[in-house]
């Protein structure tokens, strides 16, 4: 699992978490469409911590900064 996310993606990742949460907590969002953003914004953590987006490597995109040897 090579490493495919940059910071920039990993903090506007973070950044749409807690919104999210915040929405669902203050029941700005709630129901079926708050449960499915809060599972989104679960996923987004999990990214955003290890780097890695499996969708990313289907679609061929890479954020990560190249490292000059």
């Amino acid at each position: 699992m090579k490493k495919n996310m940059g910071n920039a993606d990993r903090m506007i990742r973070l950044l749409a978490a807690v919104v999210i949460a915040i929405l669902y907590y203050t029941n700005t969002i709630n129901g079926a469409v708050g449960i499915a953003l809060l599972v989104i914004a679960a996923i987004f953590i999990l990214t955003s911590l290890v780097s890695f987006c499996p969708v990313y490597t289907f679609l061929g995109l890479n954020t990560r900064a190249v490292k000059k040897s």
